[in-house]
């Protein structure tokens, strides 16, 4: 059977667990058999620290659902931060402690940005000099070598990351070759790399490389996947609101498969061959109502490409 999933919004549950078990209600009634659960969207950790009461409360929730789960890091964790790192750590193992909890294999982690997008400067580029990116780099991976050492049953999976006009290169894994050299770095089975279909495309236009080449690089350390559509147009950090990127094709939209233009399925046949993991939709929340129809599409494209 194929894993297909959708993610739950964040910014949709808002911590709301009556949210949480009616979205999920929604997804078993359309058929999703996996999920990603945004640990912060549950408000599981707080400061730094994994709240067990939330966390029972919400495993309450769950064991009336047989989904296979993913679980999602807070999106401004960086083990690159130079204020508090030792915060940054502990929330990373707070969110491996609760995939543990929940009995997900998986968690999703965003690398680390030298130039975090909320410290983006408003009047500069980003500018790290070589000597401190590796410097931030060795830390990154000195951390995430303990903690997956710490939690071998659990898969972290570094995910690439989107290209921003202006700050770019603010992450080295806007370009997928780097993400590979830092996970061999890391060089521990259960280090992976998320694939983000729409990130890839994205940084495929901003930095002019081959999206199928790119993926044919890392599918052997590919062991989940993001799955959403866009035109691959990137955009300044600050423009969010969706309404007004969306007639012009800017952003990154995490729109319902096939709205796009990323070629989903050229993507899919480069790597689906040998791939075990879950095909892991990441909607936003403003096409909630459209998950049913992205997963057929999906379906549509996955047919042939792997066994069902």
């Amino acid at each position: 059977m194929l894993k297909i999933g959708v993610k739950i919004d964040e910014v949709r549950i808002d911590g709301d667990l009556k949210k949480l078990a009616s979205d999920l209600t929604h997804y078993k009634k359309i058929n999703i058999n996996a999920t990603e659960i945004p640990v912060h969207g549950l408000d599981a950790i707080q400061y730094g620290r994994l709240d067990k009461g939330q966390v029972k409360r919400i495993k309450e929730i769950l064991k009336d659902f047989d989904f296979q789960y993913s679980v999602h890091c807070p999106n401004p964790l960086n083990l690159m931060d130079r204020e508090n790192p030792e915060l940054h750590i502990s929330v990373l193992r707070a969110t491996l402690e609760f995939a543990s909890e929940i009995g997900s294999n998986i968690i999703v982690y965003h690398p680390g940005r030298y130039i975090p997008e909320e410290a983006f400067p408003v009047n500069g580029k980003v500018n790290i000099c070589d000597d401190e990116k590796i410097s931030l780099l060795d830390f990154e991976a000195s951390a995430i070598e303990k903690l997956s050492t710490e939690y071998l049953d659990i898969i972290v999976c570094m995910e690439n990351a989107r290209p921003y006009l202006f700050h770019s290169p603010y992450c080295y894994a806007e370009q997928p070759e780097l993400l590979k050299e830092q996970v061999l770095k890391i060089n521990r089975g259960n280090v992976k790399i998320n694939l983000d279909f729409g990130h890839l495309y994205m940084a495929s236009k901003f930095y002019n490389f081959d999206h199928v080449s790119a993926v044919s690089e890392i599918k052997d350390l590919i062991a989940h996947t993001h799955i959403h559509d866009n035109f691959g147009n990137a955009v300044y950090y600050h423009e969010k609101q969706q309404t007004h990127q969306i007639p012009f094709g800017k952003g990154d939209s995490h729109m319902p498969v096939g709205w796009g233009e990323i070629p989903i399925k050229e993507l899919l046949s480069s790597f689906v061959a040998s791939y075990e993991g879950m095909f892991m939709m990441e909607l936003r929340s403003r096409y909630f109502e459209h998950i049913r129809e992205s997963k057929e599409n999906l379906e549509g494209l996955l047919w042939g490409l792997t066994k069902t």
